[in-house]
């Protein structure tokens, strides 16, 4: 049996930026952090040699062509493990919520699947492949980062360039900056799931109208990298908020009346900033706030759930291998 443990992640900025029709035009770049959130993969060997999988729903085959899910369906064909197993997916936070939890699939099951052919693979290899199984092989509209952050872990200034290469580098501050940005990261869920795909079609369709909001995320993405490195939260805090306020002139569906009223108490209560996570809809709601002011921001948002997080420094891993 295989075990694999994956982080979801929380996107601070440029996310938007990370989609090819945009990057490969002006290049991107994101700011993101892994989070003590996370989906496990468990893989075992079925010994009538066919195919298991458990997820939101049961599936039994006898090949790999038939089984409905598609990232598993390509993962399989990818990794060339056509029979004789039993996949199946537990995570902390439900799907099509904004914390990338299809992307820390798709590594996290890749990354099992080659420790169960007796291979250890990079990060930067499971990104890539993972980009691959979800962007070409099943054709989905989304960008890069998730694939990326959850593969390499911690906090991360991600730059998407031009010739389709990719580059990772870590942000480095002390722990009392850590401290202080856990301390003050605050998420609450809305209640709504959405799928990202339908406003991220949308979002490719108009990217070609909306290069200067891009351009002006992107650029946000190294000021909140520069803001974190120094320890400025107050100037983090408003590029959260900056940004949101971008994102919602991409496409229409971002947003609604009801996520709208919910960012807009939480900042009247003492919160410097904040925004949806994801591609929008619905899902978590982030905010920086001082610990001093949280009280009454979770009074202001007394009917949304909050959820604790911590950044995660370790990115997808085997947590456990046995006969």
């Amino acid at each position: 049996m295989i075990i694999s443990k994956t982080p979801f992640r929380v996107s601070f900025a440029g996310g938007g930026t990370d989609i090819d029709n945009f990057y490969m035009k002006e290049g991107g770049a994101v700011t993101s952090t892994a989070i003590d959130k996370y989906v496990y993969v468990t893989i075992n060997r079925k010994f009538d040699g066919g195919i298991r999988i458990s997820y939101s729903k049961t599936e039994n085959v006898n090949k790999v062509e038939e089984i409905e899910h598609p990232l598993v369906r390509e993962a399989l064909k990818l990794t060339g493990i056509t029979k004789g197993v039993e996949i199946t997916s537990i995570a902390d936070i439900p799907s099509q919520t904004g914390l990338g939890s299809s992307s820390a699939f798709t590594v996290g099951l890749l990354n099992a699947l080659y420790a169960y052919k007796g291979e250890s693979k990079s990060p930067k290899f499971l990104a890539e492949q993972a980009c691959n199984v979800e962007i070409n092989l099943c054709k989905e509209p989304i960008g890069k980062q998730d694939q990326y952050i959850t593969s390499y872990g911690g906090l991360q200034h991600i730059q998407f360039n031009k010739d389709d290469t990719v580059n990772v580098s870590p942000i480095i501050y002390g722990k009392e900056t850590k401290k202080a940005l856990n301390d003050g990261l605050m998420l609450f869920y809305t209640g709504m799931t959405r799928a990202a795909s339908s406003i991220l079609t949308e979002q490719k369709k108009n990217i070609d109208n909306k290069l200067d909001f891009l351009n002006k995320m992107k650029e946000q993405a190294g000021l909140v990298r520069d803001s974190l490195k120094d320890g400025d939260f107050e100037t983090f805090g408003k590029i959260l908020n900056e940004g949101w306020l971008l994102k919602k002139q991409l496409t229409n569906n971002i947003t609604n009346d009801e996520i709208d009223l919910y960012h807009k108490k939480a900042i009247e209560a003492g919160a410097i900033g904040g925004k949806l996570l994801g591609a929008g809809g619905g899902g978590f709601l982030l905010f920086y706030c001082p610990p001093h002011k949280q009280d009454a921001v979770r009074k202001a948002l007394t009917n949304l759930k909050e959820t604790t997080l911590s950044l995660e420094p370790q990115g997808t891993r085997i947590i456990h291998i046995s006969d």
